[in-house]
């Protein structure tokens, strides 16, 4: 994409205006009427006052921006490509407006679009473009608008205040009061009739595009670093969007963006089509007001805390999803009402869709943003090595498509926003991972702060049997797992620590460290680290997979879970609980798949559960070591004790008293401890 060169156009005003002004008469100026000032001005590069009739820019001048400058009903303003229009930095005093019966034509294209800016493009340097028009809008015909107090709405749908093309505008979104800001464009009951194709807005503080009612569509929107909303609709507003790509990757003043998306008030039902919006801060996507909605296909949303926000708890119903995206509900309060439970009002979707929009598309653009490599997020599509001397960060989901493959060198470290459920990797049916970590040089994936539930963790999706059928749908990400084929091969991971894992998505679901659906058993897992997870260190739903060398520490639920007749292995495990309030060492679920478990250690100096065995399940275990726990173990649904063979026999118990469930070992509890002393690699750090 190109690169701003706003100073350069500054300078070269600064110096225009030294030559207008450096002429000088001695007799004085004469009186000329408002129309013809404006007119000469004009003529002299300056825009000021309102325009009454018709007139065309010149692209070989750059205009200087000086006061609202205003295209009256009946006015029409020409803009041919390549023209340069640079704002005073005045706030609220610099805007271009387009009234009712009033048009503006920019005619730019891919070569030379046409610029709007204050010269340094900062965020409220001045107030924007507003068109007004006679479209009908919820706030009545003759509406007052908030910015300018302009006149604005019909009944004539099909209205055009002009064409807008290849147009790019910078600094924007002045504020008037605490609740009325310019936009970076503004429509007010702008008509069918009128022509937006190719608009990028840029660091704009208030938002990028708002439409107030009307009928107006847009195809090919750009918009970066709009503090406010990227795209923000009220009153009705019952037109479309089709590809627009929406970067937010600054805090502005401290604070987060507000939304990509906001819809308001009535629901006129817009449509939007081809969607990528790509955030680095975290923040909102789509938030709907009161009983606003839309219809939405071609979505693609990376990097956001939330994904969907009912602020007024309206119905998800009003929000049409065509891709397949279902919100699941969210158990974090994200917005402090009082008093107000906003749990069952923003959502997670379940399904991921891949960008449907390449930046690219709009190299047309000048822009000084850059993509770091370093980002992870995304699809990964044919053969991807990343870089072990490059400090990675996993920004959102990363997933591996079927057919894909993803290698990661010993020694990389890649850190993992805090951004929760939005934050993961995945191993999609087909895809391979190849994490290549050493003793000397393991891989770590954590979050800066390594706290349970900063981030999702990493989920494999392979093709053997579970007892859950063929392509069954995971609870975590919507994903598909699940077949016929028990040797089949999801890869290799090696010397890999995983830490701050667990982000929950609701109160039955939740990402663990390392999740294992139907994993074939030709798949390696070995020396494996997870640490403060939220949830379970290492989950296997189903498969066949075994695995070897394991560090648990301080994972909130259970350190091994595994249901849906998992009968794979695992040899050497060491598992520390050191904080109060986990679940379990184990946790056997469902279907008795009879799993084998050798050399296992767990030591708690906080109490709590051992072993737990839920419905059929069981396992065989040898070289048990468990200490400081207040139950060995725990037969949840009062399954038989025989399911659980210790040593090459049923578990030597005794009940606990006033429990019915709950047991000490007699013995096979006290096997020889794990030597870990050698395992210097479970802690590696970023």
């Amino acid at each position: 994409m190109k690169k701003l060169s706003l100073k350069l156009i500054a300078v070269a005003l600064g110096f225009a205006a030294i030559n207008l002004t450096s002429c000088s008469s001695d007799d004085p100026d004469p009186i000329i009427p408002a129309e013809a000032q404006v007119l000469e001005n004009l003529d002299a590069g300056i825009m000021n006052g309102t325009l009454e009739g018709s007139y065309t820019l010149n692209p070989s001048t750059i205009y200087n921006l000086t006061s609202q400058f205003i295209i009256a009903d009946g006015a029409t303003l020409n803009i041919p490509a390549g023209t340069k229009i640079l704002a005073d930095n005045k706030g609220t005093d610099i805007y271009i407006a387009v009234l009712k019966g009033g048009e503006i034509n920019i005619n730019g294209n891919a070569s030379n679009p046409v610029v709007m800016s204050s010269a340094d493009g900062n965020p409220g340097d001045w107030g924007g473009l507003t068109l007004c028009g006679k479209a009908t809008t919820t706030a009545g015909v003759d509406a007052q608008a908030e910015v300018g107090g302009f006149i604005y709405g019909g009944t004539e749908d099909t209205d055009s205040s002009g064409i807008i093309r290849y147009l790019q505008i910078v600094g924007t979104g002045a504020q008037i009061s605490l609740t009325s800001q310019y936009n970076g464009v503004s429509f007010y009951a702008v008509g069918s009739g009128t022509l937006v194709d190719h608009v990028a807005v840029i660091n704009g503080e208030d938002d990028g595009v708002e439409f107030f009612g009307g009928t107006v569509s847009v195809t090919n929107l750009y918009l970066e670093n709009n503090y406010d909303d990227s795209i923000d609709w009220t009153e009705g507003w019952n037109g479309s969007v089709t590809n627009a790509y929406i970067s937010n990757t600054k805090l502005f003043k401290g604070n987060s963006f507000s939304t990509v998306f906001e819809g308001d008030k009535t629901n006129g039902n817009p449509t939007f089509t081809n969607i990528t919006a790509i955030s680095t801060v975290g923040g909102t996507a789509l938030q709907f007001k009161l009983q606003s909605g839309a219809t939405i296909s071609g979505l693609s949303l990376s990097g956001y805390d939330t994904d969907l926000d009912m602020k007024d708890a309206g119905p998800t119903s009003n929000i049409i999803f065509s891709d397949g995206y279902t919100p699941v509900a969210m158990v974090e309060d994200i917005d402090t009402t009082p008093n107000v439970d906003e749990s069952a009002f923003t959502f997670s979707l379940n399904t991921t869709v891949l960008p449907t929009v390449d930046v690219m598309d709009f190299d047309w653009v000048e822009t000084n943003l850059s993509f770091e490599t370093s980002l992870l997020q995304g699809a990964v599509t044919g053969n991807v090595t990343l870089d072990a001397s490059v400090n990675y960060t996993l920004n959102s989901s990363y997933i591996v498509q079927d057919g894909a493959k993803l290698t990661i060198p010993a020694g990389t470290k890649i850190t993992a926003r805090d951004g929760g459920t939005g934050v993961y990797i995945a191993v999609l049916q087909g895809g391979e991972i190849d994490i290549q970590g050493t003793e000397s040089d393991p891989v770590v994936i954590a979050s800066a702060n390594a706290n349970g539930g900063d981030w999702g963790g990493l989920t494999i999706c392979g093709n053997a049997t579970t007892t859950a059928g063929v392509d069954a749908v995971a609870e975590i990400g919507g994903f598909v797992y699940g077949g016929t084929t028990d040797n089949d091969n999801s890869g290799s991971i090696t010397y890999l620590v995983l830490k701050g894992t667990g982000a929950q998505i609701n109160s039955e679901s939740q990402y663990n460290g390392l999740s294992l659906y139907a994993v074939g058993s030709e798949t390696t897992i070995e020396n494996i680290s997870v640490i403060n997870g939220s949830d379970d260190g290492v989950e296997f739903f189903g498969g066949t997979v075994s695995a070897s060398n394991l560090y648990l520490e301080n994972n909130d639920d259970d350190s091994i879970d595994w249901t849906e007749g998992w009968n794979g292995s695992v040899t050497n495990a060491y598992i520390s609980h050191t904080v109060s309030g986990f679940s379990t060492v184990f946790e056997g679920d469902k279907d008795n798949g009879n799993p084998t478990f050798t050399n296992i250690t767990a030591i708690s100096s906080v109490g709590g559960t051992g072993l737990q065995f839920k419905k059929q399940s069981g396992g065989t275990i040898t070289g048990l070591h468990l200490a400081g726990y207040d139950v060995d173990l725990d037969m949840k649904d009062a399954g038989p004790t025989a399911n659980v063979q210790i040593e090459g026999a049923g578990a030597d118990v005794t009940l606990i008293a006033g429990e019915t469930s709950k047991y000490t070992l007699n013995s096979g509890k006290d096997a020889a401890a794990l030597d870990i002393s050698g395992w210097t690699w479970r802690n590696a750090s970023l």
